[in-house]
């Protein structure tokens, strides 16, 4: 290591001892399963977010032999709220790959980790520096824009050019000891100091040799997406649910597609206008789903578009609730459930704004009830 190195992380190592994080969840009773889980909650996710989370998630599944047997719908359940669901499945799927290959036991091969699921060379690294203070870099969103202003790199962080000279400097800077202190500053202080908006450059402690503090071009640095490429108009979508609710309050939910936005969770039947939720509605019902009634529009944002979403409800009396669904033609099948929100009988991954559609449509019909 040279000394601008051991410079870099020793200055960088004393500041996390006064000013760090080290209170999180994770970072108590440190395993490579809890550090792993928690982990895979942090991607594209803040840690106040995450910490709820991960304390219901480690109380329901403590181990990854728990895990490992749970149905995919509790775990996506637990997940209902946190986003990007293709985190949970690929989760789900590593613990009973672990399972099967690895004994129950979470391997400790930098390339036996990054072969599971979901698990990249830095999140791999980020987990056995973190749980076992193993030597390896980690450049997650934090450390590049440490990396990008200290060495002044502008330009696209994801081409191919610059990912290599981060991955390089990451690596030179990462010291010998204190792995899982190191790993833990660098993100932190990407956090706390180097923050994308409004850096607190008078609380960094590598301030003094930092190309962009000493450059005044912070603000510059890393290059603002809008530079990189012409910033175009955020896509709009729109989407129909039909909710059909039988006398007894469950709502007729079917399961989407693996892949996709929501792969794996329950939602209402989905139809491109009301017109084709009518048509579809009623061969699907068994029953004429009509006259429905309209519900407030809901918006919900993703990273890249916004979708919109019109509920229709239609309340089936007791004669009219079909005691199974009609059966999707093979090529389209998917499974179906009755779901009541105010007595859940299982748990299901539901989308966030789903999960809040339900929960509204059971508590206005208790009030109803009780009036």
């Amino acid at each position: 290591m040279t000394d601008i190195a051991a410079s870099f992380s020793s200055r960088l190592l004393a500041w996390f001892d006064d000013h760090g994080r080290h209170d999180l969840p994770w970072q108590q009773d440190r395993s490579l399963y809890r550090v792993w889980v928690s982990e895979i909650m942090l991607q594209q996710t803040q840690v106040a977010t995450v910490i709820p989370y991960f304390e219901r998630f480690m109380a329901r599944f403590p181990a990854v032999a728990s895990l490992a047997a749970a149905p995919l719908d509790e775990v996506l359940n637990l997940w209902t709220g946190l986003g990007y669901y293709a985190r949970a499945r690929n989760l789900h799927r590593a613990a009973r790959v672990i399972a099967l290959q690895h004994g129950g036991e979470f391997p400790t091969d930098f390339a036996a980790v990054r072969e599971l699921p979901g698990i990249g060379r830095s999140t791999a690294g980020a987990i056995l520096a973190q749980a076992l203070g193993q030597r390896h870099a980690i450049l997650d969103g934090n450390v590049r824009r440490v990396l990008a202003r200290r060495h002044l790199l502008a330009g696209d962080l994801t081409t191919s050019a610059v990912q290599a000279r981060l991955w390089q400097l990451a690596e030179e800077l990462t010291p010998q000891a204190r792995l899982s202190d190191y790993t833990q500053a660098i993100m932190d202080l990407g956090a706390t100091c180097c923050s994308r908006a409004r850096p607190a450059c008078e609380r960094c402690p590598v301030a003094g040799d930092c190309g962009a503090q000493l450059a005044g071009r912070q603000a510059e640095l890393p290059t603002p997406k809008s530079q990189v490429a012409v910033r175009k108009a955020r896509p709009q979508r729109h989407t129909v649910m039909l909710l059909a609710r039988a006398s007894t309050g469950a709502v007729l939910l079917e399961r989407r597609p693996e892949s996709g936005i929501w792969g794996g969770l329950w939602c209402p039947p989905e139809f491109a206008s009301a017109a084709e939720a009518r048509a579809s509605g009623a061969t699907l019902l068994g029953v004429d789903a009509w006259p429905a009634a309209p519900l407030a529009t809901i918006r919900h944002s993703f990273t890249h578009f916004d979708l919109d979403i019109e509920p229709w409800l239609v309340p089936l009396a007791a004669a009219q609730a079909p005691s199974r669904v009609a059966e999707p033609d093979a090529a389209s099948a998917r499974a179906t459930v009755w779901y009541n929100a105010a007595r859940p009988e299982q748990s299901l991954g539901l989308p966030a704004p789903v999960k809040a559609l339900l929960d509204e449509l059971a508590a206005n019909r208790n009030e109803q009830s009780e009036r």
